[in-house]
């Protein structure tokens, strides 16, 4: 492994790196071809010409915190800006994940800009509420009600383009337990939907199903829900997932958020992902009957913290950091050593932090009767091989709950930077 040791001669872009690698450990962070189609350009151009209309709102600062809000067409969220929506805005209610591959056609030279062109130019005229012929009637009367589309790059669009795939891109390594399927995992493009109202997702991934065709075509795709404001008994409550878990106590916020998700504006590495996050999905699912099972007091000696309120064992709330060296009155450590949130706390991963964006999936019952039922698990970050992967790896050898969840897809995606009005995302990568 390269040293990571450099001398004073540096370039100014590589002194940055050390500036953020050393701000990073302040922070708590580390430790030790197809033509555009005509309606759907004109719309975006409509949207792009009018900064004060509806899709010019500004996006919510606050990432995941309590039940996913009900929105109204009085705010849409904007498409375009420094960083690309559905990242750090509140998660909507409903989630539509596609990918794609590319087509001979979506290899010829200028097909991915055109296509990515038309993609954006959709998504801000949908964002904004202009809603498109492609999908028919179901959106009359409806609302954005919260929608985010959001692209990621894979290793293979990278490729066709002729540009260097940076190692944070490189697939995730074999990990003890996984059971993936190559047919849902992968992609050249991703395209996240989510909103708080399920028709309107499913019109709006329709849509971009169709104007994708030609260059592109579908590969897998996987649907999502959180608990809704209309359901929540306390809107600002930690949703919690299928097991009955709070899950995203330990997300980072503030500035801790903003160094741990997006690549800096300045020397970035590529610069194309100057603003730009990495993206890994991981399709969990849950034994959901095996763990319904268990007495109480073992999912939470699984887990580590409380079923009921999401505190450590070691004590406080919900938002009290674990102390790892507490032990419970038998002298025994309130934390277990194989506890889930022990072995995937940053202070136990040299700091290693993500944003996580899990999404819950309920596909129905296997053939074997038991629930295809879990976690559509996304994570943001500046690295996966630095937060990611080592995390992974700890899990993988001893966590508890290792027992009662399967690994069944995989996926790492570059989320590029926002769009700049009337541009489109990409224009950094495959505009050059």
């Amino acid at each position: 492994m390269a040293s990571n040791q450099r001398g004073s001669n540096q370039p100014p872009d590589e002194r940055r790196g050390l500036d953020r690698r050393a701000f990073l450990r302040r922070a708590g962070l580390v430790t030790g071809g197809v033509a555009v189609g005509g309606v759907a350009g004109t719309l975006a151009e409509r949207a792009a010409a009018d900064p004060s209309g509806p899709g010019s709102a500004a996006r919510n600062p606050n990432p995941l915190s309590g039940a996913a809000e009900a929105s109204t067409a009085s705010d849409p969220i904007e498409f375009y800006g420094r960083h690309q929506p559905g990242v750090t805005d509140r998660a909507p209610a409903q989630l539509r994940f596609l990918t794609f591959d590319l087509t001979d056609a979506g290899r010829r030279g200028g097909a991915l800009a055109k296509v990515m062109t038309r993609l954006s130019g959709a998504a801000a005229a949908m964002m904004a509420g202009h809603w498109l012929p492609e999908q028919g009637a179901v959106t009359e009367n409806l609302a954005p009600a919260g929608l985010t589309i959001t692209f990621g790059f894979g290793a293979g669009l990278l490729r066709a383009a002729g540009k260097p795939v940076p190692p944070a891109l490189n697939p995730l390594p074999a990990l003890p337990g996984d059971a993936l399927d190559p047919a849902r995992g992968d992609g050249d493009l991703a395209i996240q939907v989510c909103s708080g109202d399920p028709q309107v997702v499913s019109s709006v991934a329709r849509a971009l199903v169709v104007l994708a065709r030609g260059p592109l075509r579908l590969r897998w795709s996987q649907n999502g829900f959180l608990p809704s404001a209309a359901a929540s008994r306390d809107a600002g409550a930690t949703p919690r997932n299928l097991m009955g878990q709070l899950d995203g106590t330990d997300n980072p916020t503030g500035s801790r958020l903003e160094i741990a998700v997006w690549l800096p504006s300045q020397g970035a590495s590529p610069g194309w992902m100057a603003d730009g996050t990495y993206l890994v999905t991981r399709r969990i699912r849950m034994l959901l009957d095996s763990w319904q099972e268990q007495p109480t007091a073992f999912k939470e000696h699984v887990i580590g913290r409380s079923l009921s309120t999401g505190a450590p064992l070691s004590g406080g709330d919900e938002h009290t950091a674990p102390e790892f060296t507490a032990r419970d009155r038998s002298g025994a450590l309130a934390i277990a050593t194989n506890a889930h949130v022990r072995l995937a706390h940053p202070a136990n991963n040299a700091g290693a932090t993500m944003l996580r964006r899990g999404y819950s999936f309920d596909d129905g019952f296997r053939a074997d009767g038991q629930p295809d039922a879990g976690l559509f698990f996304q994570a943001f970050q500046v690295d996966p091989e630095q937060a990611f992967t080592p995390i992974q790896r700890r899990l993988a050898g001893s966590d508890a709950l290792r027992r009662f969840i399967r690994h069944e897809a995989s996926a790492v995606f570059a989320i590029p930077p926002g769009a700049t009005r009337g541009g489109w995302v990409g224009e950094t990568l495959l505009g050059t």
